[in-house]
């Protein structure tokens, strides 16, 4: 895909305003872009409306009690598509800064592409909804996330830090399709989701074409895939000291249990 052939009818950001919502007036969610890097394919779901017929989308869907956007994404992606996901760092450009001692910026970062905000409940709340690219998860890793019937979703771990896409590529052997699991939907409207990978140009299309968000979404995870390997080519790889955020947050997470169960 030719980033000059999209970008000129891409959605625009809006003017940044002033708002105000109270805990029981806002609801956040987050949403994500599955791409099989290998095929250069993502993940479209679709349902069928009585009223408009079918209609296609990116997984997405509000964020647990006490669950980060990008674990939420993680997890909507998997409900909603079958496709288990993890988030996938890339070189966005972003405004938040970095974690402290601030001795370097990480190159990549898995940080939300685009944030939308709608009304929901007959426009009585607010919806904070925050968008991430992921990929479908390596052969080797999926049987570490099985789950017997009833029992918990268990969150995929982190893009390995010092892992380039080429490496990343090499774990599935030619032609594999990444594996859909059935029955992921919690919800009755979820079961009839359908989902399916289709090539990157097709995926915009089916979403509404470059004025929509979430074909922008797309575009933007495509874009960054593309650029990363490109970096990795010219030997910008990332530097093995420093770990992604995602990284840094489950070695963070590691260290309290470890304290907590030891004292």
């Amino acid at each position: 895909m030719s980033p000059s052939s999209t970008q000129k009818k891409a959605p625009q950001s809006n003017t940044p305003t002033f708002a105000h919502y109270a805990a029981e007036d806002f609801v956040q969610g987050a949403g994500v872009a599955i791409f099989h890097i290998a095929s250069a394919r993502v993940v479209v779901c679709s349902a069928v409306d009585r009223r408009v017929g079918k209609y296609y989308f990116l997984p997405k869907g509000r964020r647990d009690a006490g669950e980060d956007t990008r674990a939420g994404a993680e997890r909507e992606g998997f409900e909603e598509s079958g496709y288990r996901n993890r988030v996938l760092p890339l070189p966005t450009a972003h405004h938040q800064p970095q974690a402290h001692p601030r001795l370097t910026a990480p190159p990549m970062t898995a940080e939300p592409i685009w944030v939308q905000l709608m009304p929901l409940a007959r426009n009585t709340k607010q919806y904070l909804l925050f968008w991430y690219i992921a990929e479908t998860l390596p052969p080797d890793v999926e049987p570490l996330l099985a789950t017997a019937p009833n029992e918990p979703y268990k969150p995929p771990p982190a893009y390995p830090a010092s892992l380039t896409l080429k490496e990343r590529v090499a774990l599935e052997p030619e032609g594999y399709e990444p594996l859909h699991h059935e029955g992921t939907g919690v919800d009755e409207d979820e079961a009839a989701y359908e989902s399916q990978l289709v090539g990157v140009e097709e995926a915009m299309r089916l979403l509404g074409g470059t004025d929509s968000v979430m074909a922008d979404v797309v575009r933007r995870g495509w874009e960054g895939i593309q650029q990363r390997s490109s970096m990795e080519e010219q030997g910008e790889e990332v530097p093995e000291q420093f770990e992604s955020p995602e990284q840094l947050a489950e070695a963070k997470r590691d260290t309290t249990l470890r304290s907590v169960g030891g004292s």
